[in-house]
């Protein structure tokens, strides 16, 4: 299972499933992050948290909490 924290800079991947629960799992489909949907991977903070992902067109900042409930393939 690869997750959303895995992806490199630069890579584009697209989204398989959401594991969170509740408004937590509300909250990612709330950012347009949904089933299907490919997300490219711009920057990662020098920590790691937060790393920022282009979404639908739009730029968007991910936790690493949250990035670990987006499962991906290639």
């Amino acid at each position: 299972m690869r997750t959303l924290r895995d992806v490199k800079i630069g890579e584009t991947v697209k989204v398989k499933k959401l594991t969170g629960e509740g408004a937590i799992k509300r909250r990612i489909m709330d950012m347009g992050i949904t089933k299907g949907i490919e997300i490219y991977v711009r920057k990662v903070a020098p920590l790691g948290d937060p790393m920022e992902v282009t979404v639908r067109g739009y730029e968007l900042s991910v936790r690493k909490a949250d990035a670990e409930m987006i499962e991906v393939e290639e």
